[in-house]
């Protein structure tokens, strides 16, 4: 079975998961992730280990999964609403 994603990087820090995936760039909310990763500290965030398919990510520490798939089309999603939301606040009334 070949590669689901290229997972070239990830990163967090104490607001943000940052992503390289595919030659995309992701930047998500912990909040837009998960309960269980909106609670953990920065520690158990930096602590994860990608599945060499490419097709998740797993914190050990705290117990939780995240596919990768399902999390950049929820990102997906989120930026487009994000730009949409600039492009109304920027229109005159």
């Amino acid at each position: 079975m070949g590669k689901i994603h290229n997972v070239r990087s990830v990163d967090a820090d104490n607001t943000y998961l940052y992503l390289v995936i595919d030659d995309k760039s992701y930047r998500i909310r912990w909040e837009d992730c998960s309960p269980k990763l909106v609670k953990a500290n920065l520690a158990q965030r930096k602590r994860f280990d990608v599945a060499p398919s490419g097709y998740g990510i797993h914190w050990p520490e705290i117990d939780e999964d995240l596919a990768i798939t399902p999390l950049l089309k929820y990102a997906e999603i989120l930026e487009t609403e994000t730009e949409e939301d600039a492009v109304m606040d920027s229109e005159p009334v």
